[in-house]
């Protein structure tokens, strides 16, 4: 294919990683089933309930998460020339601080050796590893949860010396108080010192009481958990960091969103307007400063989409809120969300639907579309 395709959302648990979680017994862990079932991955709260059997907590996990080759392979099924890994949730922010820099140091330098494994030079005698059209890079892991601020921008400023890094992400909790905490200002702090892109990712969903409670846990798997709970938590997230001025004192900070933000497009102009008339604010008489610049002028200065949405409305919507098309980047989630029928070499339905979305919503705008599917990732994480 003439012009680049970039998957930026998607992800790869190294094996030291997944080890580490085999060593618990509380959430996040792997349980491995005595009957040699697939290993079973358990990373959120309500998955880990006595009432259900340890076999079936969580989900399954095969080698798409940590098998590289197999990373590629899915890479070349669907016509992806070029990846951005990064470690899924839940990351590292359930590390004991004393254990948090070591962590992020290993998980990424894992990273890099896998980047810089695939993307090697030819051998000798002409041969290229691996996959030969096919390029890796990488966001890194933040160790949120050790005892300093300044640990957490060493490694920020440590990933900038790594050849594949392009970025970090991290989850909406932050240091555990949400992320319009003033305790992240350093962190912010060094992302823009270092020009970092944060690519900012749901993990925790929101209370069981919001879908009936943790008795309706099991009723819709994880249909309202991940189709609802995912989105309002991006949502919810960015936008406390834009009510407690984060972007104000920031000006150059840059985000990427996961699954195009959430709701965020979509109920943009609903908080501009609660905003402009809440009485506490500072220009309506009240005692709290409030956010100075507009949602608007955030979402098109400092923000990116990723076009993890499937569907045509939603990317629209998107599209419109960034100001048009030059800050929305393709990406695919995998390995989640995979075809049910276990045929790993059929396309998936996920992915698909994603690229059948970008190509509706430019039916006459072929630029437009190639920036989308790889030209925008190219020129905003410098991707030679």
């Amino acid at each position: 294919m003439a012009h680049p395709i970039v998957d930026i959302h998607t992800h790869v648990y190294p094996q030291s990683y997944l080890d580490m979680l085999r060593a618990r017994t509380t959430v996040p862990y792997v349980h491995d089933p005595s009957s040699g079932a697939a290993s079973r991955l358990i990373i959120l709260s309500s998955d880990d309930n006595p009432s259900i059997p340890i076999d079936q907590r969580g989900r399954p996990v095969d080698s798409s998460y940590s098998d590289i080759g197999v990373k590629l392979a899915f890479m070349q099924l669907h016509g992806i020339t070029t990846s951005v890994i990064s470690l899924a949730n839940p990351w590292l922010d359930f590390l004991p601080p004393k254990e948090a820099q070591n962590w992020a140091q290993r998980i990424n330098d894992d990273l890099e050796r896998i980047c810089a494994g695939v993307n090697r030079p030819a051998d000798p005698d002409g041969t290229r590893p691996l996959h030969e059209k096919t390029t890796l890079f990488a966001f890194g892991a933040l160790p949120l949860s050790a005892p300093s601020s300044g640990i957490v921008a060493a490694e920020i400023a440590r990933l900038k010396t790594l050849s594949h890094m392009r970025g970090v992400i991290m989850g909406t909790s932050g240091l555990g108080k949400g992320l319009d905490d003033s305790a992240l200002d350093p962190i912010w702090a060094a992302l823009q010192k270092n020009d970092t892109v944060l690519f900012l990712h749901p993990h925790y969903g929101l209370p069981d009481a919001a879908f009936g409670g943790p008795e309706a846990t099991d009723r819709y798997g994880h249909v309202l958990p991940l189709a609802l709970g995912f989105p309002l938590e991006t949502t919810i997230a960015v936008t406390r960091m834009f009510l407690s001025g984060v972007f104000d004192r920031f000006h150059q900070l840059k985000v990427l969103l996961a699954h195009s933000g959430g709701t965020l497009p979509f109920l943009a102009g609903r908080i501009e307007s609660c905003i402009a008339h809440e009485r506490r604010f500072i220009a309506n008489g009240g005692d709290t400063q409030g956010p100075k610049r507009s949602v608007w002028d955030v979402l098109k200065t400092n923000i990116y989409l990723d076009a993890v949405v499937y569907g045509e409305a939603g990317l629209k919507a998107a599209i419109h809120a960034s100001g048009g098309p030059d800050r929305l980047l393709f990406g695919t989630d995998h390995p989640f969300f995979p075809p049910l029928n276990g045929k790993e070499n059929e396309e998936w339905l996920s992915v698909r639907t994603n690229y059948t979305s970008i190509e509706a919503a430019f039916p006459e705008n072929k630029d437009s579309m190639i920036a989308v599917l790889g030209g925008n990732a190219v020129r905003i994480l410098n991707l030679k």
